[in-house]
């Protein structure tokens, strides 16, 4: 276990096992030293967790919500570890998307994305600052309430 994995458990947190893929897709891609995640949904032991991870979000869901996006983006870490072997080889997050399942008139997907947003900064201090889009969408997959995509600049070994 590596000193960034030990860190998510000192914060009380679990890097879970990667969610299997749910179609013809790889969880996380690596093109040079950039790491993509596919969209990565709150999910725990292969299920939607409850509160906050299903169904659309209004104000009265949104810090259900903000949960919901700290889970998801503990899932895209381990999209990123099944490509590196290693948390500890992320030198920057680049790019966090998400993308909130929201209920008309619902405008606060930003302050849901700081959920995610401020966990990346809690795990990796400066290297986790990144660039941002909060997007609301009317659906998405399984009836998930977000969907969190990163990009990870990374160190590999030279071959």
């Amino acid at each position: 276990m590596g000193i960034v994995e030990e860190k998510i458990i000192r914060i009380g947190l679990i890097l879970p096992k990667l969610p299997a893929a749910a179609g013809l897709y790889s969880p996380a891609v690596r093109s040079g030293n950039l790491v993509y995640t596919s969209g990565q949904l709150p999910l725990l032991d292969g299920k939607l967790i409850e509160p906050g991870g299903k169904g659309r979000v209004n104000e009265e869901r949104k810090e259900d919500a903000i949960h919901a996006s700290r889970v998801a983006l503990l899932n895209a870490l381990a999209a990123i570890k099944s490509v590196t072997g290693t948390l500890d080889s992320i030198e920057r997050i680049v790019k966090l998307t998400l993308y909130v399942a929201s209920e008309q008139g619902f405008s606060s997907q930003h302050l849901v994305a700081n959920g995610a947003s401020s966990l990346l900064h809690e795990i990796f201090g400066e290297w986790g600052c990144h660039s941002r889009s909060a997007v609301g969408v009317a659906e998405l997959p399984l009836d998930a309430s977000l969907e969190i995509e990163l990009i990870a600049q990374c160190k590999f070994p030279i071959i």
